[in-house]
């Protein structure tokens, strides 16, 4: 069955398509790093209760992601004013979570627990649907490599301005008006989709079966190379801090490492972009790899006081995020058309690949965390033997993994599939 997808994408469809990922990634942060310290210091809430709520929480998230997505290729499928409907519900969900979790109204220890773990659900639920139809919609305004990449660079480029909104404005103006932005922001976020293109809609067409997913096998191999990657830049991410404050030790620097690792991140799209057009998306993303690995082999080379060469190290590494962002996805979104499920089974398909995004995370904390420990270093100790164990986990471990994610890329994507295309 041919489809017709909408005709043009510019810098305005780019703006109304892409602006609620700022809303998206302005909530995300709050929830993985600032929820957890608010309910240790605000409320005593025990670490021991808050690491198993919040594990049980994000495993009930990625797993639901699959199933939300088989619903938003339904709702696709309808008028867009009811996929507007569905998403201005998901989004009072998350606002409503989001105040509730931050502002509870109890504070006897078993009532604020179950508190936090049914409105950090609720937070989930809403942030998850969202976030799977807005993926979605992208995928189904199809095109080539290279307007898929531009589509996906839009939502991530926004995505990135709200991260970096979220890195500093609890800290400066509170929890109040941080909460009030959101809302804010997530609303006009919503009037903008109006304008943007509407996603192709098969108003007849079955949703493709569930199985779709896992008998396409470019998203098996896709996939493959997305999870080693991910997981290579979800470990460091992880063990940034330990790495700052012990090796190099310049705490202080702390928030300049991270502004320059997000903002290269988002300046870089644009290049990225003209990248692809002249590479393909295969070749691009491989080239961020190679800058990645570069990176990440010089900071291992590096000690006290090294604050200068690691802000080289943090702007390479947030330059290949660039491409970690926009070129996955919408290689997914061309994955989709040329398995002939296009307007079936792009909600099923990224709700598997939000699913597995999640799971980098919790792997990353479950591999380097361990590792870490058995290697011998703690917190604060500085000897030969725990700086070889954190140069080991946050550089080399990363290392083989980006370096495992290129070679399947290669093996799996550049070279059978790119030599099929000529």
């Amino acid at each position: 069955m041919r489809v017709e997808y909408p005709a043009s994408f510019g810098a305005a469809a780019g703006l109304h398509y892409g602006s609620i990922g700022f809303a998206l990634a302005f909530v995300a942060l709050p929830l993985y790093v600032t929820l957890p310290a608010h309910y240790a210091s605000q409320f005593g809430m025990p670490l021991a209760w808050l690491g198993a709520l919040l594990l049980l929480a994000r495993m009930f998230d990625a797993l639901l992601d699959p199933w939300i997505g088989r619903q938003c290729d339904r709702w696709l499928n309808r008028r867009p004013a009811a996929i507007l409907g569905v998403m201005a519900a998901a989004a009072l969900l998350l606002t409503a979570g989001f105040v509730g979790l931050f502002f509870p109204p109890v504070r006897e220890p078993q009532a604020l627990l179950v508190w936090c773990l049914v409105f950090l659900l609720l937070t989930y639920l809403g942030y998850s649907l969202l976030s799977v139809m807005h993926q979605a919609w992208g995928a189904r305004l199809g095109g080539d490599a290279l307007r898929q990449t531009r589509v996906v660079a839009w939502r991530e480029g926004f995505a990135l301005i709200g991260v970096i909104t979220a890195s500093l404005l609890p800290s400066l103006v509170g929890l109040a008006a941080t909460s009030a932005l959101l809302a804010i922001s997530l609303a006009v976020g919503l009037l903008l989709l109006r304008l943007a293109p509407a996603p192709l809609r098969l108003a007849d067409a079955a949703t493709a079966p569930a199985v779709a997913v896992w008998h396409t096998p470019g998203f098996r191999r896709l996939l493959a190379v997305f999870l080693l990657n991910g997981i290579a830049a979800a470990i460091p991410a992880t063990l940034l801090l330990f790495f700052v404050r012990d090796r190099l030790q310049t705490p202080s620097f702390e928030g300049p490492y991270l502004a320059a690792y997000f903002i290269a991140a988002a300046l870089s799209l644009p290049c990225w972009l003209r990248v692809v057009a002249r590479l393909g998306q295969a070749r691009a993303w491989a080239l961020a790899m190679l800058l990645a690995l570069l990176a990440f082999g010089w900071a291992a080379c590096l000690g006290a006081g090294d604050s200068l060469p690691f802000t080289l190290v943090c702007i390479a590494t947030g330059v290949a995020l660039g491409a970690d962002l926009a070129i996955p996805g919408a290689m997914l979104a061309l994955v989709i058309q040329q398995a002939g499920l296009g307007g079936r089974a792009e909600g099923a398909f990224f709700g598997w690949w939000n699913a597995a995004n999640k799971l980098n995370l919790a792997l990353a904390a479950g591999l380097a965390l361990p590792l870490l420990q058995w290697l011998g270093y703690e917190p604060d100790r500085r000897d030969d033997q725990a700086m070889q164990a954190l140069t080991l986990a946050y550089c080399i471990l990363p290392w083989i993994l980006k370096l495992a994610a290129l070679l399947l890329l290669y093996a799996f994507w550049i070279r059978p599939v790119e030599k099929e295309m000529k």
